[in-house]
């Protein structure tokens, strides 16, 4: 039998293969991206349209508004009309059920003249009109300035507390020889399996008897005594430092403290910003907790519960609604967006560089 001969691949036909996997894998990207942008763009789309286009039958889906012609000291509806083998715009100045008068804008001399057909089966003239002004009636109406500073006080005070408190006890587990150490480890990280709703009612009666409802106290103070996720991600960080580091600095008469904050944070960067905008969104959007301990304190509440006190009152403004949801979105996203490099490298733990 004759073995086959095998041929090498050529380099044209292997360029091929690896510009169609990049174009496939491009494409696959931006179809994903596409459909994750789709709520953003509707909710843009929604929050600059005016409140009558919502009832307007053939209304486009983007921010528009009805065409409108002034005659005779009134103005009319503008309609697409088929004349002569073309559509025109036209407007409509008497209804009626088989004939109606219209008037063409362009020859205005001519007057009415009367079109034979059913004006209801004619479409509107539309022209895009985003109405920019929905944004500022939401910030007045909401009285978003207090919900802005009640949210970033929240956010910026339970974010500086969980990130301090969950370092340390991170460094802890990482470096110190504990009796128990992956016992109480094991412990600390069994309180992120336990459902809030277990401990809502026995907090909130120690929060009551302390006299701590109606006060923020009891979203604050939680945070400085850390989280089991905040510390297992610090923890694992801080395990791919070189203990060498360590080492190196108690030969120069440096203590765990100063080691700690000499040696671990500034190698723990992209870590810290991971916890620290992975708490930040969370307190961001937190809702239920508000709602609970500050009922009845409207001057102290974040946007979340602001946001749900404003859609009962205007629930049939969806455009105001949007608006006011975009807003409240504007800061965690330039947040995430001018920190987004370090916050990728502290959640896929890329180590240290030697």
């Amino acid at each position: 039998m004759k073995e086959k001969k095998s041929f090498p691949t050529s380099p044209v036909s292997h360029e091929v293969q690896e510009g169609a996997k990049t174009v496939a894998i491009t494409g696959m990207t931006l179809a994903v991206l596409f459909l994750f942008l789709i709520p953003m763009v509707y909710g843009i789309v929604t929050a600059l349209k005016t409140d009558s286009q919502f009832s307007k039958v053939g209304a486009p889906w983007y921010p528009a508004s009805e065409d409108k012609f002034s005659y005779q000291g009134e103005e009319y509806d503008l309609y697409i009309v088929p004349m002569d083998g073309e559509e025109r715009e036209m407007a409509l100045i008497k209804k009626g059920r088989q004939s109606s008068m219209l008037l063409d804008p362009q020859n205005v001399e001519a007057g009415p003249f009367e079109w034979e057909g059913a004006w209801r089966k004619l479409e509107r003239s539309w022209t895009p009109n985003p109405r920019w002004a929905n944004f500022v009636k939401a910030w007045k109406a909401i009285d978003f300035p207090i919900l802005l500073r009640n949210t970033v006080m929240y956010a910026g005070i339970t974010t500086i507390g969980a990130v301090a408190s969950a370092s340390l006890v991170a460094y802890g587990f990482a470096r110190f020889h504990i009796p128990g150490k992956n016992i109480l480890f094991m412990l600390m990280l069994s309180t992120v399996i336990l459902p809030s709703a277990v401990t809502l009612i026995p907090t909130y009666f120690v929060f009551l008897q302390l006299g701590w409802v109606g006060t923020w106290l009891p979203l604050i103070v939680p945070a400085f005594f850390s989280w089991g996720t905040n510390v297992f991600l610090m923890r694992q960080f801080f395990m791919t430092i070189p203990r060498e580091l360590d080492e190196a600095a108690m030969i120069d008469g440096a203590g765990p403290f100063r080691i700690f904050i000499s040696i671990i944070l500034p190698q723990s960067v992209p870590a810290l910003t991971a916890v620290a905008l992975f708490h930040f969104f969370y307190s961001w959007n937190d809702f239920f907790g508000p709602l609970i301990y500050l009922a009845g304190n409207p001057d102290k509440f974040p946007i979340t519960v602001g946001l749900t006190a404003f859609n009962n009152l205007y629930s049939q403004s969806t455009n105001l609604i949007q608006a006011a949801s975009l807003i409240s979105a504007v800061i965690p996203i330039l947040v995430f967006f001018f920190s987004q490099r370090v916050f990728m490298q502290g959640v896929t733990f890329t180590g240290v560089e030697k």
